[in-house]
């Protein structure tokens, strides 16, 4: 396969499976590509009577008919010579070990699983205009922990301080809690195009590794 000249397909995203069809990790359209091309991986493709592998000669093949019936529903790289389809999925030939099962705590989890909102005043904000507040301070003894850190904007950071929020007659939009499953993984699933994920992420326990 030559070199892609677009670079915007190989930036989508990929869930991997290890070989007992568990999810793993989320990687790169590029790292999925290097992984098929070492033979070190298949393309899964879900089906309405459930789903298909194909090595990458064959998806190579199939992408040649999806680019004319199905392209819309796909992202595509262009070769010199032709143009593959972003795989969704891609399992992993000789990796069994189990997902792991613990989210990471940190600002990327937690904006996900607050979604970039204010947890004071409610309003959505950008990453860059958003900061972690302790919901008991440090100061008072307050953890950095799950249930311990929101997202606060600058402003209301500053009107509460080194206070509790009830000391600063503030209000939670929620209780901060520990999810269950990655909350970047949670925001994909809102997506149309990674949709086929699911049926590799309904159980609650499965945690995926974003790299």
């Amino acid at each position: 396969m030559e070199a892609a000249l677009p670079i915007s397909g190989l930036n989508c995203n990929v869930l991997v499976l290890n070989r007992l069809y568990m999810a793993i990790r989320v990687v790169s359209a590029r790292r999925a590509f290097s992984l098929l091309l070492k033979d070190l991986a298949e393309v899964i493709s879900v089906e309405d009577a459930g789903y298909l592998s194909y090595n990458i000669s064959s998806w190579i093949e199939l992408s040649q008919l999806k680019a004319v019936y199905e392209r819309e529903q796909n992202d595509f790289v262009r070769t010199v010579r032709f143009e593959i389809a972003v795989p969704r999925i891609i399992r992993l030939l000789g990796y069994d070990r189990l997902p792991r099962q613990d989210v990471k705590l940190n600002r990327r989890n937690i904006y996900a699983r607050d979604h970039s909102l204010c947890q004071y005043c409610g309003k959505k904000f950008s990453t860059q205009e958003l900061s972690l507040d302790h919901v008991i301070p440090r100061s008072l003894g307050g953890k950095t922990t799950w249930d311990n850190l929101v997202c606060a904007c600058v402003y209301c950071n500053a009107k509460k301080g080194g206070r509790t929020p009830h000391q600063a007659h503030m209000h939670l939009m929620k209780l901060p809690v520990k999810p269950k499953r990655n909350p970047v993984i949670n925001l994909r699933l809102g997506s149309d195009k990674y949709s086929s994920w699911k049926h590799f992420l309904d159980h609650a326990y499965w945690s995926v590794e974003l790299k």
